[in-house]
């Protein structure tokens, strides 16, 4: 037998298989695979956040310098983590894309089920923490100490609607064009973006704002302060969808059924 020939016959063997019918569901990731996906994710996302926040405070006392360092390594992080884990999971590394995924499910929508509901956000939450502590121990930092970074003030609640709000907009106006294979490039600039833009440099992400709690570095938030971030980034969520509803409204065939 030539070289060639085994190649050839796992070419005629694959052709042979099974074929799933033209627009079946494929099979999907098990479950404990995407919460391991979500939950890493979510810490390495964190590990960036703060990480780099604590790095750009020892190179420089510009805080202009500071931010955009932190934003730039966060806008390259999860562009990566995106690309990465996206096929897996979906990368939401945020309660609030999944709640919304979820809720869109329940409209006939997006596949997030309230079992899948139950085990991402925990990941979600757990990845968080855990992506702080570690950045921390790299650092030198205490591993946990609760920040003391107050952000309470009203217009820093309101910069986490306005930012919430575009991240939902984004992510699920993509989906609605079938435009998602730009999420990793789209959602990683919005955010870098966002930090410059909104008052509160984005969070956007009630995950990532309970895992910040746990550091007192450039990135942190003062435990007081994380029900009013959560409660904003929620109501950002709702205005999300709500936007998307109105701006992406599907228009209807001549029968009155929804046009694709």
């Amino acid at each position: 037998m030539t070289a060639t020939e085994p190649a050839a016959s796992d070419a005629i063997a694959a052709d042979m298989a099974p074929q799933p019918a033209p627009g079946a569901t494929a099979p999907r990731t098990p479950l404990i695979a995407r919460a391991a996906a979500e939950l890493v994710g979510t810490a390495a996302l964190v590990a960036v956040v703060v990480g780099s926040g604590i790095q750009a405070t020892e190179l420089t006392d510009d805080v202009a310098l500071q931010l955009l360092a932190n934003s730039t390594a966060t806008v390259f992080g999860l562009g990566v983590l995106i690309v990465l884990l996206g096929p897996v999971s979906g990368a939401h590394f945020n309660p609030a894309v999944t709640l919304a995924e979820w809720w869109t499910a329940r409209r006939g929508g997006a596949d997030v089920t309230a079992r899948e509901l139950a085990v991402y956000v925990p990941s979600q939450i757990a990845g968080a923490v855990a992506g702080a502590i570690l950045a921390d121990a790299m650092f030198g930092e205490p591993l946990v100490k609760w920040s003391t970074h107050d952000r309470s003030a009203g217009n820093l609640l309101l910069g986490e609607v306005v930012a919430t709000a575009g991240l939902i907009l984004l992510i699920f106006g993509l989906a609605r064009t079938d435009r998602l294979r730009f999420a990793p490039v789209a959602v990683a600039s919005y955010i870098g973006a966002a930090y410059w833009f909104t008052s509160s440099t984005s969070f956007a992400n009630p995950a990532v704002t309970i895992g910040r709690a746990f550091t007192d570095t450039f990135a942190g938030i003062a435990p007081a302060s994380v029900p009013g971030f959560i409660g904003m980034q929620l109501i950002g969520a709702a205005v999300g969808l709500a936007l998307v509803a109105v701006i992406f409204m599907r228009g209807k065939t001549d029968s009155g059924t929804p046009s694709a």
